[in-house]
């Protein structure tokens, strides 16, 4: 089986495509509140499917980090109006410490791909 990697630095690839599969690094987005992160972070997380052959109807799980869960609701009503409807995903969604105090909201997408 071919393993197909995109965007490969020496610590991560942005895209890993195996068995009709793309594994999506965590995204982040730019912006100073939680909806313009989330915003930025899910436009990245469109090219990303693009480029990996599949789009956000494909996609199989995500899975949310947010600095902070009372973002919940705001992170939430980008996200709706993002996922087309009759194609969410397998979600969770959690808190942590990310990697830059600056940073809100990280999103990780797995999905069928070309």
């Amino acid at each position: 089986m071919t393993i197909t990697r995109i965007g490969t630095g020496q610590r991560m690839s942005k895209v890993v495509k195996h068995n009709g599969t793309a594994y999506l690094c965590g995204q982040v987005g730019d912006g100073a509140t939680v909806a313009d992160q989330t915003r930025d972070c899910l436009a990245r997380v469109d090219a990303l499917l693009a480029e990996a052959g599949s789009d956000r109807t494909r996609i199989l799980q995500a899975i949310v980090w947010l600095a902070d869960m009372a973002d919940f609701a705001e992170m939430n009503a980008v996200w709706d109006a993002w996922v087309p409807e009759g194609h969410a995903p397998a979600r969770a969604c959690g808190e942590a410490r990310l990697a830059r105090d600056t940073l809100k909201v990280e999103v990780i997408v797995t999905a069928a791909c070309d």
